[in-house]
């Protein structure tokens, strides 16, 4: 036996007596503790590199020294000293030690810098910012089970989450998704009636409206925001005389009836059923519901891996805090998997429902028949 002294003082763990087989098990969860929470660190500096245009820069102006640098991007040079080491240490940039000059790689251009891409991550890295500013709330709703309500988060959260998934949408939608679904898409070309549940900033609506100028399409919401962002948006895309935007909480009833309803990313923040009882009722006779919604394993330990951890952390900050604030039943983003959904529509009243076939897919794609 001997004593074992914590390698990571600041983790708080005191000497021990222990033998050589449990010192190596604790040395080695310790080293991973400490990367997750370096990851958080560096997590950080990538989105100030975001949202400054530090990463933009690199990419479109080449290496530079650490001044040069600071000059051109109106950044002072202590802190572009930092944050050039940083980004180094964590891999992000590559330095040359020998002009001393920093530089972003060709391959981490596209994740890094290249805005709307099907690889960019610096939407998700803007988002993370916004939901970490509801941590003290958060840790108040543990205890008392409540949510936290959507004009909690500022707005990197919302921007963030616009720009976290629209090159998804731009590289998918139209080029995948839309023509798996040929019964839909056929749909959209004659000219139908759309409803999207869950709208947010409607990028989806702009896209398809763009796509398919015969049909007309209304986008709902709960949180008035991100209306005001859609309209803009649709002014933006030259597609505003073919969609409006409403302030609605879809779960309670829609206010027509649609050839088509689409929920995009929504239905685990909601209360699953009722809302999509309410899609079911909305939809004209021979309609379609489509839905995306996050892929996942029904079993906890077939969810153990980054990703996943991921997602029930942003679950936590946001997707289960927001439907407990909003009646919603907490299923979390992780807790619809393939064979709930289909259940919870077939329950709503849905004839069948078909997994749309998809490459390298992060999400499940369903279609849903009356």
């Amino acid at each position: 036996m001997h004593t074992y002294v914590s390698l990571y003082g600041f983790f708080g763990i005191e000497e021990a007596e222990m033998n050589a087989a449990e010192e190596e098990l604790i040395e080695q969860f310790a080293e991973k503790v400490f990367t997750d929470t370096s990851g958080l660190a560096v997590t950080i500096m990538a989105a100030l590199g975001d949202r400054l245009g530090l990463f933009k820069d690199l990419a479109q102006n080449g290496a530079s020294s650490c001044s040069n640098f600071a000059q051109r991007t109106g950044i002072t040079t202590d802190y572009a000293k930092e944050w050039l080491a940083g980004m180094t240490s964590a891999g992000y940039l590559h330095y040359d030690p020998a002009s001393q000059h920093f530089a972003l790689p060709a391959e981490h251009r596209p994740v890094l810098a290249e805005e709307e891409g099907p690889f960019f991550i610096g939407g998700t890295h803007q988002m993370i910012l916004g939901l970490l500013t509801v941590v003290e709330s958060l840790e108040k709703a543990f205890r008392k089970g409540e949510g936290i309500p959507m004009e909690a988060y500022g707005p990197n959260t919302w921007e963030g989450m616009e720009r976290d998934m629209i090159g998804i949408y731009k590289a998918k939608l139209l080029q995948a998704w839309i023509p798996a679904m040929p019964d839909v898409q056929r749909m959209l070309e004659r000219g139908v009636r759309v409803a999207d549940v869950g709208c947010g900033t409607g990028r989806i609506l702009t896209l398809l409206a763009q796509a398919f100028p015969r049909s007309r399409y209304v986008g709902f919401d709960i949180f008035k925001p991100v209306l005001e962002r859609a309209e803009s948006n649709a002014e933006i895309a030259g597609v505003a005389d073919k969609v409006e935007f409403k302030v609605l909480d879809a779960s309670s009833g829609l206010p027509d009836q649609f050839n088509l309803i689409t929920a995009f990313d929504v239905i685990h923040e909601t209360n699953p059923l009722k809302t999509l009882k309410a899609i079911h009722r909305g939809l004209e006779p021979n309609g379609r519901f489509v839905c995306l919604d996050v892929k996942c394993e029904r079993a906890l330990e077939d969810n153990i891996n980054p990703r996943a951890a991921l997602r029930y952390g942003i679950s936590l900050l946001f997707c289960m805090s927001i439907s407990l604030a909003n009646g919603g039943t907490a299923q979390g983003t992780m807790g619809i998997p393939e064979e709930k959904m289909k259940q919870l529509c077939l329950d709503a009243g849905f004839s069948h429902v078909r997994l749309v076939p998809l490459e390298k897919s992060n999400h499940n794609l369903y279609e849903a028949f009356i």
